[in-house]
């Protein structure tokens, strides 16, 4: 019977929880292609090496395994007067670094409040799940499903 390993397209089912048990995610099938693609959390897949169909999982992701850690720094106060004229809570505002996006979170008067971590950074998942499907691919294959990703 086949094996999950490198070029394993793997459809699952996952769910994740934080660790008071509150439903962060509870996806009805989620696909992937096995291999370090950073499709999929690396402490996931790295559990899902060598299972098969109908396997389950159980997997406990820190913060810094997940969504990172919370990083006050990107948690800023902006004067208004320094931010476009027709931001709103929730635009998305690009910061100096590259692929750092802020979202406003708040506005008053005079200051726009900003946040740069993701929703669930400093937050410890829980992931867990069953495998439904594995098909084996070529190197071909899984190169042209590569290349099609990236043109999304």
């Amino acid at each position: 019977m086949d094996k999950i390993k490198k070029h394993t397209l793997v459809s699952m089912l996952i769910k994740l929880e934080d660790e008071e048990g509150n439903i962060i995610d509870d996806s009805e099938e989620l696909m992937y292609l096995h291999g370090g693609y950073n499709q999929i959390f690396k402490k996931i897949e790295d559990e899902l090496e060598g299972k098969k169909a109908g396997d389950t999982f159980h997997v406990v992701l820190t913060p810094t395994e997940a969504y990172g850690e919370y990083d006050e720094a990107l948690h800023v106060k902006e004067l208004l007067e320094d931010l476009p004229e027709d931001i709103t809570v929730g635009t998305e505002l690009d910061g100096e670094e590259e692929g750092i996006v802020y979202v406003v979170e708040s506005i008053d008067e005079e200051y726009a409040t900003l946040n740069a971590n993701h929703e669930l950074a400093g937050i410890a998942l829980i992931a867990s799940g069953k495998i439904l499907e594995i098909e084996q691919l070529s190197d071909e294959a899984a190169q042209e499903l590569l290349e099609a990703e990236h043109q999304h």
